[in-house]
Order: structure tokens, then C-alpha cells, then sequence
């Protein structure tokens, strides 16, 4: 019903660039890019299984997060990406308990491992290794209130940009997630027709893709982006039941962002979107709109 898609919206350095990690921009050598964004996702409507329907019990779940970002240049062509969550979820109906508290802690690693100049144009090639794990003892078997899945990640992300006479771009991003075992808070569970006496879950693998069409010049950066998430296995949601951690939880969403870089304070960016989900399987039929302020600034020695 409910799925905490990590959404790794980074940063605008003081040279103009954009950076989240599965785009094709890099930040600067001695460069920091921090800040905080604020997301607020709502639902009413989910798919239960490929059924699309709706839940009186709950009403309509909302998830909001404040989630503290940065991303530092190494070098100029190797990235270091941190982000951390506080998550809090209510519902407007029923009788669930909202959760809230700090989710999971994300380190990702991006290098820039080929560019190709085209006259004005540039081709470039990047990987990225992200590894997250919880930081707090929250419950993942609390769906939909849950605050997070609960489990530890390891991702590989390939992505290829292609940037038109420096204004327009196109990107490609595609990423394998393997994901560890649960461990749930009861002796045995119930899923895909089966009863299993332990209470370690097996987590299915995540295959994901984004697509961006994108306008980058000056302070100005208008970004349209598809994204789909196919979980590699699991059941679906059994009927009138609630969701469980190892279903299958599929997502098609669209969304838009813009990125602007303020005159003053030098540094200081601000950053807006929203996204929709247009299909899924045991997944709600959400809304996210976002919002945050990124501040960048150079450290160590600088070149005269």
C-alpha cells in the first residue's frame, strides 16, 4: 500500500551545477553542497495487487520527511552522497498508530568514468555505489504506517548523460538494488500462501530506471523525469489484508522539479517538485510534493 521511495535529490554547487546521484553532473573538487528537504506524500487510493481500490479503515495515509542531504567532490570527477530521513506517517481514518523517527542512513560513492565532447555537446558515463541501513529500531512490520522497509541496501547505478550546446540535457539512469533479510518482531508470518516458522524475511531484490529531459542554464534548472521501480519478486497484498514487507511493490511515477540559485546569499539555492504515481502493484496512488534550501561552500586550499 505504502512504499518509502528514496528519492536521492541532492545539490546545486556554487559553479552552477546540479547534482543528485543518478544524474550527469558532478560536484567540484573541495566543494560541499548540504541542506535540508521537505517532502509531504498522500495517498487514499492504492493497488492491492494489479486491483486498484480504497481503504476506509485507513482514509487517506500521509507520509512527510525531513531529509538532511550532502554531497562533497572529492575530486572532480569522484562524489561522496549522504542523505538521512526523519519520517513521520499518520492515517485519517481507523484506529493505526502514527509512527515517526529516523529512518535509514544512505552513503553512495559516484564517479564520472568517461566524457566525450561533441563540439558544444558533451556525452558523459557514471557509476555509483550506495549502501543505507536503519539507524533507528523502528518496525517494518507496521505497513502502511511503517516508516522505512528495515532493511540493509547495497545498489549499483549506472547512468549516461548527453548535454545539447550546454542548455538541454537527456539522462538515462538505471540501478540493481540487493537487499538483506528482516527481522520481524514475532516468531512466524504468513505470505504468498505460505506460513513460515521464523521471523527473518527474505527481502526481493529491486530493479529501477529514471529517464530526465531537463533545461540547465545560468541559476535555472527545470528538470522532467519517469521513473519505474520493479520489486524482483514477492506476492502481492492478500485480500482485505494489510501489506507485507516482502510483497511485490511496482511503481510508475512522474514528476517535475526546479532548482534555482539565488543572487543572495551567494550559495544558497532553492529547490521545489512534485511527483505522481501514474501506475503500481501494492503501491498507493501517491502524490509527493517537495521543497528545501541547499547551501554550498568550497573547504581547504584553494587554487590562486
Amino acid at each position: 500500500m505504502k512504499k518509502l521511495l528514496l528519492l536521492f535529490s541532492i545539490c546545486t554547487p556554487a559553479l552552477l551545477f546540479g547534482q543528485t546521484i543518478n544524474d550527469g553532473l558532478m560536484m567540484p573538487a573541495k566543494t560541499v553542497c548540504t541542506g535540508f528537504v521537505y517532502s509531504h506524500d498522500q495517498w487514499t487510493n492504492y493497488w492491492e495487487g494489479e486491483l486498484k481500490r480504497e481503504n476506509g479503515n485507513i482514509g487517506t495515509l500521509t507520509t512527510t520527511a525531513a531529509t538532511w542531504m550532502a554531497a562533497v567532490g572529492v575530486t572532480d570527477k569522484i562524489n561522496v552522497i549522504a542523505m538521512l530521513p526523519y519520517v513521520w506517517t499518520k492515517a485519517s481514518g481507523g484506529t493505526l498508530t502514527p509512527m515517526e523517527g529516523i529512518q535509514d542512513l544512505s552513503l553512495a560513492v559516484k564517479y564520472n568514468f568517461f566524457t566525450k565532447e561533441f563540439g558544444e555537446d558533451k556525452f558523459k558515463a557514471f557509476g555509483a555505489l550506495t549502501y543505507s541501513r536503519p539507524v533507528s529500531n523502528y518496525s517494518a512490520d507496521f505497513l502502511p504506517l511503517s516508516i522505512g522497509m528495515g532493511s540493509q541496501n547495497l545498489s549499483y547505478r549506472m547512468t549516461a548523460n548527453y548535454n545539447f550546446k550546454k542548455k538541454i540535457y537527456v539522462n538515462a539512469s538505471a540501478a540493481y538494488t540487493w537487499r538483506g533479510n528482516v527481522e520481524l518482531d514475532r516468531p512466524s508470518y504468513f505470505t504468498g500462501g505460505q506460513i513460515y516458522f521464523t521471523n527473518e524475511v527474505k527481502m526481493p531484490n529491486v530493479f529501477d530506471y529514471i529517464v530526465n529531459v531537463g533545461y540547465h542554464k545560468g541559476p535555472l534548472q527545470v528538470d522532467l523525469n519517469y521513473m519505474q521501480q520493479n520489486t524482483l519478486g514477492g506476492g502481492d497484498i492478500r485480500r482485505q489484508d494489510m501489506p507485507f514487507v516482502s510483497n511485490r511493490m511496482n511503481a510508475s511515477k512522474a514528476g517535475l522539479f526546479v532548482m534555482y540559485y539565488l543572487a543572495a546569499p551567494k550559495g544558497l539555492a532553492v529547490r521545489a517538485g512534485g511527483m505522481t504515481t501514474v501506475a503500481g502493484r501494492n503501491v498507493g496512488q501517491s502524490t509527493t510534493l517537495m521543497g528545501g534550501l541547499l547551501y554550498t561552500f568550497r573547504f581547504g586550499p584553494q587554487p590562486e
